[in-house]
C-alpha cells in the first residue's frame, strides 16, 4: 500500500483565536490613547529623534496614522477570495520583509504632511466610523497574504501598542496602554516566538497574559521546568520588537532566566 500523502495545514499549529469584539474595542481604545498623547506635543517636538533609526517624532506619528488608516481601508474593499493563508503569527514573522517598504512609504507621506497630528486625528476619526459596529466575518487581502478581518485587526494592535511605547520613549509623554490591547499583543508575540523557535525545552512566561513552550531540546513533561524565562509584558514587548537587548534586560533585572537553554538572545527579536 502506498503511503498516504501528507497535507500541510495552511495555518501554523499555534493559531490562537481572538475575540473579535474585544479586539475591535481594544483597537479603538489604543488609537484614541495615541491620539491624545500626540495632541499634547508642541509642534517643535516633531523634529525630535526616536529610537527607530533616523525617524523623527513627526515621522513616527505619520507612520502610526498610516497603520491606523489600514483597517478602514481594507474594510472598504471588496471581500478577498479564500482560502486564508496568513495568520497573525505568520504576519508577525513576515514584518522584517516589510521594513524597507514601510520606511519608504512613511518618509514619502511624512514629507507631504505638514501636520502629523492632524493626519492622526483624521485617521482615528475614520477608524471610529469603520468600527462603529461589529467586525465583518470575511477575508481581506494584504501583503503578504489573506486573512480574516478580525485577525487583521489584531495586527493593528501590534502596530499601535509597539508604537505607543516608541512615542513614549521618544517624547517622555505617557501613552496609556489598553489592557486588552497589551494582552493580545503579548500573546501574539509569545506565539510568534514559539513558532520561530519551536520545541519544548524552555517555558517562556509573561504573566499575567502568556505562557508558551519553545526552543528545541528535551521536552518538559512534569514538575518544575528545567529552563524557564519570565518577564513582564512591557519588557517582552521591547525584547520581541528589538527595542531592548537581552543583555540589557538581564543587567537591569527585567528578566529571570534559569537553565542552560534559557538564554534567548540569539532568537530575538521576533518582529523585523
Amino acid at each position: 500500500m502506498s503511503p498516504r500523502p501528507i497535507t500541510l495545514p495552511l495555518m501554523p499549529p499555534r493559531s490562537r483565536s481572538y475575540d473579535p469584539d474585544r479586539t475591535r474595542k481594544a483597537v479603538l481604545a489604543q488609537a484614541h490613547a495615541l491620539r491624545q498623547a500626540a495632541r499634547g506635543l508642541d509642534p517643535e517636538r516633531f523634529a525630535d529623534p526616536t529610537r527607530l533609526g533616523d525617524w523623527t517624532v513627526g515621522e513616527l506619528i505619520v507612520h502610526i496614522a498610516l497603520q491606523t488608516e489600514a483597517l478602514p481601508r481594507v474594510l472598504g474593499e471588496e471581500p478577498a477570495a479564500g482560502p486564508a493563508d496568513l495568520s497573525p503569527v505568520r504576519w508577525a514573522r513576515s514584518t522584517a520583509s516589510l521594513a524597507d517598504r514601510l520606511d519608504a512609504q512613511t518618509r514619502s507621506v511624512a514629507g507631504e504632511t505638514p501636520d502629523p497630528v492632524a493626519r492622526l486625528d483624521a485617521a482615528v476619526e475614520e477608524l471610529d466610523g469603520a468600527l462603529a459596529g461589529p467586525l465583518p466575518d470575511r477575508l481581506v487581502h494584504i501583503w503578504p497574504g489573506t486573512l480574516p478581518v478580525a485577525d487583521f485587526a489584531v495586527t493593528r494592535l501590534v502596530e499601535l501598542v509597539v508604537h505607543a511605547d516608541d512615542l513614549a520613549a521618544a517624547t517622555g509623554v505617557e501613552v496609556a496602554l489598553d489592557r486588552q490591547a497589551l494582552a493580545a499583543v503579548t500573546r501574539l508575540l509569545a506565539d510568534a516566538f514559539a513558532d520561530k523557535a519551536p520545541g519544548g525545552a524552555v517555558e517562556l512566561r509573561v504573566p499575567p497574559f502568556a505562557v508558551v513552550q519553545c526552543v528545541a531540546g528535551p521536552r518538559h513533561t512534569r514538575g518544575t521546568p528545567p529552563n524557564v524565562v519570565e518577564t513582564d509584558p512591557l519588557t517582552w514587548l521591547r525584547l520581541a520588537s528589538g527595542r531592548l537587548s537581552w543583555a540589557r534586560a538581564a543587567d537591569e533585572a527585567h528578566i529571570t532566566a534559569s537553565g542552560e537553554r534559557s538564554d534567548l538572545s540569539e532568537l530575538l527579536p521576533v518582529l523585523g
